[in-house]
């Protein structure tokens, strides 16, 4: 059966099918960064802790993260073309609502909707590029795909930055929905329909494992400070919760394992070295695009004392040096073996990360940040399409949406993963930091006013306190030492968590040199007498 819709994949422009999806594909990338340079303001306008603000963007890529696998499937059997439209038309309705909204519980409900309907597009922009390219054109294709998403990821802050200092933090949200209905637009005018259905059956069990895992361990990781690591209420512990999640996940892959009937997540795609290897660099590389945000904008907002529109700027040269690289290393990778153009990015990202890292003090020169993170962008952009493109060769026709769902919801949980453990290691690093520094700042005070300027140091890191431009409340004549205090931190604070990023890197390095080059994987393809079905688990 086909999709109704036309143009007919006959007469369809693929490079100008590709700028549609792109549309749908870049507001969806966006969105998973341009948050967190309005995290100072609406920290203070929202009247919210740190912990809340963060679970406005954890919110949002979890809800992105668990519907993956399902939405592959949906694709492949209502059609890409329609599912895809339903998606941006959920996305862009969910952006209105994050721009209304008057409350931080609002907020997050909203920007869990919104969530759902990019769960819905992703999946379909990455099947279609399989379908509209040949596969010595596919490399170049997911260059473009790839740097939308590097160049996506490091405009957020910019774009955030721009609206957050002149029109709000509301139009963060409100600017996708103009954006979003020009994507619907285009993609029914240039996407074509007629892509090949097929009768999928839902694997229910699989989506209820995978989901709730998933909330269950997102949950324990962000809120362990939150909670102190101990009673989140009655007998629940957050410990508790963190090892029901992964309980729940390790029976899912045993459900995917002897699944009788068609499983969510079809266990044969692991058998492909260099899709397990892809996939396994892709959470790692999820994990420290998505976590670099947090830290770095706070550490510029608050340490450097840098406006929105400054911090967002200091991002150009990220978003620049990504977006060049992308479709490079896209094209690059259909000449040689894209283990060695994907390794590459890996080294160059965790470099520039370290980078970082290195100069995070209250006295930093930003544009040495600046300059730090134009390696950072270099490295993602050359490891982001290289990467799919190894990931996606030679797959059989069959496998294809489900590998194109698998891909992306891994890649995701890495993401989610990532800003909740940046979230809890920054907040712990940063109770402690306050503490340690205030107490020493506090040495030299008279003794009557030490444990007010500990407390009142230390309570800033919890609220939204110190985040702005007012300073800690302390006692009369200690504001300027509190700020110093507290910037200074911040900016340790800062450091030591984007070292875990770079470590994670390193890992994601180790999966890349278990790739084997493109005309082994192919052979291996050509041997297989017999396609395997897509509904095998063994």
């Amino acid at each position: 059966m086909n999709d109704d819709m036309t143009p007919s994949s006959r007469d369809v422009n693929p490079w100008a099918a590709l700028s549609a999806l792109c549309i749908g594909f870049f507001l969806i990338m966006m969105d998973t960064t341009i948050v967190n340079v309005a995290i100072p303001g609406m920290l203070i306008d929202l009247n919210a802790d740190l912990n809340q603000i963060t679970w406005v963007n954890s919110v949002y890529l979890l809800t992105y993260a668990v519907p993956l696998l399902v939405a592959g499937r949906l694709g492949d059997r209502l059609g890409r073309k329609p599912v895809f439209l339903t998606g941006m038309a959920i996305f862009t309705a969910a952006s209105l609502w994050c721009g209304v909204s008057g409350g931080v519980e609002t907020l997050i409900a909203a920007r869990a909707l919104q969530g759902v309907g990019a769960a819905v597009m992703a999946p379909q922009t990455m099947a279609f590029i399989t379908t509209l390219f040949p596969d010595n054109r596919r490399g170049a294709a997911l260059g473009a795909w790839g740097a939308v998403a590097g160049v996506a990821t490091t405009v957020g802050p910019l774009l955030g930055g721009l609206l957050v200092g002149t029109a709000g933090w509301q139009w963060i949200f409100l600017v996708n929905v103009p954006i979003g209905l020009l994507g619907l637009v285009l993609t029914v005018r240039l996407v074509p329909g007629g892509q090949p259905r097929h009768n999928r059956r839902f694997d229910v069990v699989g989506t209820l494992l995978s989901g709730l895992g998933l909330l269950a361990l997102v949950f324990g990781l962000q809120n362990g400070q939150h909670y102190g690591w101990g009673t989140v209420f009655g007998p629940v512990t957050v410990t508790g919760v963190i090892v029901t999640g992964v309980l729940l996940l390790v029976a899912f892959v045993g459900w995917q394992r002897y699944n009788p009937r068609e499983p969510l997540m079809p266990l044969t795609l692991f058998r492909r070295r260099n899709f397990s290897a892809a996939t396994v660099a892709a959470a790692s590389i999820g994990f420290a695009l998505t976590g670099l945000y947090l830290p770095v904008t706070l550490f510029l907002q608050s340490a450097l004392q840098l406006s929105p529109q400054q911090a967002g700027l200091l991002m150009v040269p990220m978003a620049v040096s990504g977006g060049i690289a992308g479709p490079v290393a896209g094209t690059l990778s259909d000449r040689i073996s894209g283990k060695w153009v994907v390794l590459t990015g890996f080294l160059m990202f965790a470099g520039g990360i370290g980078a970082v890292a290195a100069v995070t003090r209250p006295d930093a020169n930003p544009w040495v940040v600046a300059l730090a993170l134009l390696v950072c962008g270099t490295g993602a952009g050359s490891a982001f399409a290289p990467m799919a493109n190894v990931a996606m060769s030679g797959m059989p026709p069959g496998l294809m949406g489900a590998a194109s769902g698998t891909y992306n919801a891994v890649r995701q949980v890495g993401s989610v993963v990532g800003i909740a453990a940046v979230s809890v290691l920054l907040q712990a690093r940063l109770s402690d930091s306050l503490r340690s520094s205030a107490t020493a700042a506090a040495a030299d005070l008279p003794p009557g006013s030490r444990q007010e300027f500990v407390d009142g140091v230390s309570r800033a890191g919890t609220s939204s306190e110190g985040f702005g431009a007012a300073p800690p409340a302390v006692g009369d004549g200690l504001a300027d030492l509190a700020a110093r205090t507290f910037h200074e931190a911040l900016a340790h604070a800062a450091g030591t968590t984007l070292l875990l990023l770079a470590g994670v890197l390193v890992i994601g390095s180790v999966a890349c040199l278990a790739m084997v080059p493109r005309d082994r994987e192919e052979h291996r393809t050509r041997k297989e007498k017999v396609e395997e079905p897509v509904g095998a688990a063994r």
